[in-house]
């Protein structure tokens, strides 16, 4: 809810005079004002919410493009290091080159939502719908070549949960080929030496989520793992309608040796993803989204994979795992519900010299598909990186290194509320202060994000809506105020302090202040303390209706109104409103004075702003007052020459 206009002079103005509020408004103001402040206050959150607020503007054509019509249901693609996206919509494929502001687009067939694009060899691949007739088209230099229907390749409606692969030539799929028969979801690889399915009772209605091909150190042990959710086998009324996953195959599998193991993956294992905080009794059972960040060294097991996950109230958690844990518990773990000796070779082995499989390895795990071991999350507590209340629905993750050469982990995760979130996290301490930085609006109108790309080389993120698609710079250094102490407070590691500025640290030639205390970054500035808030002042009527507004910028910080000694006003971290409220029902001769909005967060504190509250009588006698004195100084500076002349003279 959006505040009144605030009853009190404006910037420009610091001196006016302003009458009193007739007094039929003031219950329905007062009243607005405190059921705003309610609101507010209880939708709170803590130190897990952003600390400030942004809206990207940026510039039309150059920085965000409007699709000029609605589009329900859109695919992004982006090469890395390139200007240009390419956005797929309802019978067109858009293309945008924000340096430019140029922008282009190539029509198919009116009833094709486009669901994939793909970068090929023979140019961009593009899949839709079709009108219910999945097809393909392939895009060479603004033309159009029909590659006509492809099945597995893009679903029978926008609506339908859908993951296609690609690793050369090989293109693993959950499309079902069949439009009504077939509605048991299966991961295929649709094209490659051989196509393989997934057993019918292995997953109970799977989502699925991301998939990945990891190269391990032999070639014949390379794994396909995807990540899922799917119902519960376990109907307790008391237990999650929903059980997170991670699956495994070999990439080499060929089948099996029996007629009911042929065309089936042969070495499909899967494993339950912990993500539950035993401290708060916290569980989050729902997987949203999944992001894998190779080691920069190129070891495989060192890869983080960020996986965001909801619980039936939509707050929300994200726990990190590594794909060496993942390796370990597959290889290692019993099977749930099997008590017997495993056979040899043990199921889920990955077999050199494409040999196919055992029929008794094949049956043992297609009846007992789950390992007994789950996954938990790396850290000595096994625990969530953080959780909080919001509800996160999308994941990218930023490696960097700031200027005095830490490693941060920066996540920009995507909120229900269309918005994003930039989380910062140590990479080089596990679990230690993971700091909400900001929430960026990233659109002109505010709408749910339907897809994001994150760039690395150029420190680009890429978004997009029912309306427009927008180009966010990952460095948002422009948003932070209060001079130093507001540029390290953000504790933004793209941002530094340099030449009374908070700039990026990728547009420095050299060094920039930054913090390396999380604690108490303001301390690292020359001043030691901020500026003080200019004084306003206003003057008003006896017994008027008055309130003064202070802009909460840090959600993180306490805010006070204080009159004199007393503390007339407080709002807490997490205050939502944009704005800290005095209210000021009857104005007596004890309340007109100093009025300080004071925001104090953890050691860091300010003076945000300074009015004094006047007496109509009270300003008009100090303008009078002003005005004698600048009238006694000109008489002044008039007689002075010549008394000087009459010195020299005498």
């Amino acid at each position: 809810m959006t505040p009144p206009p605030p009853g009190r002079a404006a910037p420009s103005a610091p001196r006016s005079r302003v009458p009193g509020p007739p007094a039929r408004l003031g219950l329905p103001l007062r009243l607005l004002l405190l059921l705003w402040a309610a609101a507010a206050s209880a939708q709170g959150h803590l130190r897990s919410g952003p600390r400030i607020f942004a809206v990207w503007k940026g510039h039309v054509g150059q920085d965000r493009v409007d699709f000029g019509q609605t589009e329900p249901h859109t695919v992004l693609f982006h090469e890395p290091g390139s200007s240009s996206v390419w956005v797929g919509g309802r019978g067109k494929v858009y293309l945008f080159d924000f340096p430019e502001g140029k922008n282009a687009s190539v029509r198919t067939d009116c009833e094709n939502y486009i669901t994939l694009l793909e970068r090929r060899s023979e140019g961009l691949l593009a899949c839709g719908t079709n009108a219910r007739h999945p097809s393909c088209w392939n895009l060479v230099n603004g033309t159009v070549v029909p590659l006509g229907e492809m099945r597995g390749y893009a679903p029978f409606s926008p609506d339908e949960n859908s993951l296609v692969l690609f690793e050369g030539d090989e293109v693993y799929s959950t499309i079902r080929k069949q439009e009504y028969n077939g509605k048991i979801p299966r991961f295929r690889r649709i094209r490659g030496e051989s196509e393989l399915y997934t057993s019918d009772t292995v997953m109970q209605n799977p989502q699925f989520i991301k998939a990945t091909i990891v190269h391990q150190d032999q070639a014949y042990d390379d794994k396909i793992y995807y990540f899922f959710r799917e119902d519960n086998p376990d109907k307790n009324p008391e237990a999650p309608l929903n059980v997170s996953r991670v699956a495994q195959l070999c990439r080499g599998d060929q089948g099996g040796e029996s007629s009911l193991s042929v065309s089936k993956w042969n070495t499909f294992l899967k494993a339950m993803l912990v993500c539950s905080d035993a401290a708060t009794n916290k569980n989050f059972n729902r997987l949203q989204d999944v992001f894998l960040l190779p080691d920069p060294s190129g070891q495989w097991r060192d890869t983080r994979v960020y996986g965001v996950f909801s619980n039936p109230w939509n707050y929300s958690a994200v726990c990190v795992y590594s794909l060496g844990d993942i390796d370990k518990v597959f290889c290692t773990s019993s099977l749930k519900g099997y008590h017997s000796s495993l056979p040899n070779p043990r199921p889920g082995k990955c077999l050199p010299d494409q040999q196919p499989i055992p029929t008794e390895t094949f049956q043992v795990a297609d009846r007992h598909p789950e390992v007994a071991q789950r996954v938990e999350p790396m850290g000595p507590l096994k625990t969530p990186l953080f959780h909080s209340k919001y509800h996160y629905q999308k994941v990218a993750v930023h490696r960097m290194q700031a200027s005095h050469g830490e490693t941060f982990h920066v996540l920009y995760l995507t909120t229900d509320r269309g918005t994003i979130h930039k989380v910062v996290e140590p990479g080089e301490q596990e679990h230690s202060f993971v700091f909400n930085i900001m929430e960026i609006q990233p659109f002109r109108r505010a709408a749910a994000i339907q897809t994001m790309s994150l760039d690395a080389e150029r420190r680009k993120l890429y978004v997009s809506s029912q309306w427009e698609v927008s180009q966010v710079p990952l460095d948002l250094c422009e948003v932070y105020g209060g001079g130093c102490h507001g540029c390290l407070m953000s504790r933004d590691p793209y941002c530094g302090w340099d030449h009374g500025r908070c700039v990026s640290i990728y547009s420095s030639e050299r060094s920039v202040l930054q913090s390396i205390n999380p604690a108490e970054p303001h301390k690292e500035c020359p001043n030691p303390k901020p500026d003080k808030a200019p004084l306003q002042k206003v003057s008003l009527a006896p017994n008027s209706r008055y309130y003064l507004s202070c802009p909460m910028e840090s959600r993180h910080a306490t805010y006070s109104w204080r009159h004199k000694e007393n503390v007339e006003q407080s709002c807490e971290p997490g205050h939502q409103s944009p704005n800290c409220i005095l209210f000021i029902e009857n104005l007596t001769a004890q309340q007109y004075g100093h009025y300080f909005c004071e925001a104090q967060e953890g050691s860091y504190f300010r003076e945000a702003q300074h009015w004094q509250l006047l007496p109509e009588d009270g300003i008009m006698a100090e303008h009078l007052l002003g005005h004698a004195c600048a009238l006694a100084a000109s008489l002044w500076l008039g007689v002075l020459p010549t008394l000087t002349l009459v010195l020299l003279v005498h």
